[in-house]
This record gives C-alpha cells, structure tokens and sequence, in this order.
C-alpha cells in the first residue's frame, strides 16, 4: 500500500498489519506522513495504491463501514465552536457510544471542565480543546483508537492528564499513536517508522 501527492510517494510498499489489542506507534519527523497513514487507516483517505482491509473476528468489514469501529483524535479535526461543552459531548454521542458506565457528568469532570460545561467552544484555549478531543476519542466505545501528536497544545499538566487517560482508556484496544515525542507513545509496545516505506 502507499500514498503519493501529485507525483511524489509520501510513503509506499507499506504491508503492515495492525492486530486487536495491541498498541502502535507510527513514528517519523514531521512531513514525513504520520497524519497521512492514520488518515487512511480511517478511512477518510484512500491510497494511491494497493488497498487497506478490515476485518474482525475473522470477518471482513467494508471499508465504507469502518467508522462504526474507530474513534480519532488529532489537531486538524475541528470542533463545533458555536456548541456548548454540554451541546457538544451531547451531539457527538448521538453518533457514537459511550463506554459503559460512564456518565456526562463524569466525562466532565474527567475532562476537569466543570465550570465551562455551558461555555461555548469557541472561548475554549487551545489546550482545552485538545483535551475535548481526546476525551470524545477515548470515551467513546469503539475498538480501536487512533490519536496523531496527542498532546499537541497540552502543557506538562496536560501532558500528565493524557498518560493517565491513555493508562485508563487505552488497555485492550487497537491503539495507533502517530507522533515524534517519545512521551506520547512509550508505551505502545509496537514502533512503525515511516521512512522505512520511502
């Protein structure tokens, strides 16, 4: 499998399976397409060439249905700036489940936004947005989780907040972490680095 823009392979000749359970690392600097790859893994690019195949149990998945299983958190995707806090978590899990036992009172206080639950989005900074983003990946009950540079705009509070959060909700799912700071996936247990695919 690989991915060119325009005429020039991003990476290419990737066969590279991601098992149930397991933790991954994508590493490489930066341009060098982390984002790219966690981005077709998502389905939400396609490759150049070769293809990607999902299955679970042994059974194939379409490609078209392979959102239903996965839960991405990264700096490009945008939150709905005009929703509250509430609105927000309320609309996301319209769309998605929340992992058993959990209630919208205890994702906020795990997030520790309790004073900004009616705060529009857009009068959040950027770390606290980050922490959203995380927070709506991890919590939502899918099988696998895909976080690229997770601690993006997080200060060392926050860098703290993710570890414990990637020790709570991060066990026993498929975790592909794309990133080039030692801290965000140490403890994945699996390292794939791109520029081996040029």
């Amino acid at each position: 499998m690989g991915r060119r823009f325009n005429q020039e392979w991003i990476f290419r000749r990737m066969n590279y399976q991601f098992k149930a359970g397991q933790s991954y690392a994508v590493l490489g600097p930066n341009g060098s397409g982390k984002s790219t790859l966690l981005q077709i893994v998502s389905g939400s690019l396609s490759p150049s060439a070769g293809k990607v195949l999902y299955s679970e149990g042994g059974k194939a998945i379409e490609a078209g249905n392979i959102y239903q299983y996965l839960s991405l958190a990264a700096p490009y995707l945008e939150l709905i700036e005009e929703f509250t806090l509430r609105e927000l978590m309320t609309f996301h899990f319209r769309f998605k489940r929340i992992i058993s036992g959990l209630s919208m009172p205890e994702m906020i206080a795990l997030l520790q936004f309790e004073s900004s639950e009616n705060k529009e989005i857009r009068y959040f900074s950027s770390g606290m947005k980050q922490r959203l983003k995380l927070l709506l990946a991890c919590c939502t009950d899918s099988p696998v989780l895909l976080l690229d540079e997770p601690t993006s705009n997080l200060d060392n509070q926050g860098i703290s907040w993710y570890l414990e959060l990637m020790d709570r909700f991060a066990k026993d799912r498929l975790l592909i972490v794309g990133s080039n700071q030692y801290h965000e996936y140490d403890f994945c247990k699996h390292r794939l680095n791109i520029p081996d695919y040029k």
